[in-house]
């Protein structure tokens, strides 16, 4: 399960003109499941992601995290993180997920942050053409993969 996270000042997801999800301050999370992913690997990410210290204290050092400053969150399903680019000019997503897979893990993703984080997020609709907007804070992007805990 691999994850970008972006800290934002606000973002924003649209789906057929309608907006499905809004937020300030937080977290956008793009979230690419592939075949192998299970259970263990939300534990770890969700946990990974809302304890991470990559939030502004006082002094201006990066010493909070998304829980401790109350932060919002939006989790995005997206296939594309497990493209392969190493043979030719099309990228492969043969590493990622099919639906049928991915779809349950990405609902499981989501209900295990807003249980851990302590309140709901919002989340873009799996399998839709999304329009994805932010603006970054810092900016700060961090990829995270749970395959290089183990």
């Amino acid at each position: 399960m691999r994850a970008v996270i972006q800290r934002v000042s606000e973002a924003s997801v649209t789906v057929d003109h309608k907006v499905c999800a809004v937020m300030r301050d937080g977290l956008l999370i793009l979230l690419g499941i592939e075949n192998e992913d299970n259970e263990e690997d939300i534990d770890w990410l969700c946990r990974k992601i809302i304890n991470m210290r990559i939030f502004n204290d006082e002094d201006e050092v990066m010493n909070e995290s998304l829980k401790s400053v109350d932060g919002d969150a939006i989790i995005v399903s997206q296939f594309t993180l497990h493209a392969s680019t190493k043979k030719g000019n099309r990228p492969s997503y043969i590493k990622a997920a099919k639906p049928e897979v991915a779809e349950p893990l990405y609902l499981k993703f989501i209900s295990k942050f807003q249980n851990e984080l302590g309140k709901d997020v919002g989340s873009g609709i799996f399998g839709g053409d999304m329009k994805v907007s932010l603006l970054n804070d810092g900016p700060v992007t961090i990829i995270i993969d749970s395959k290089e805990k183990r």
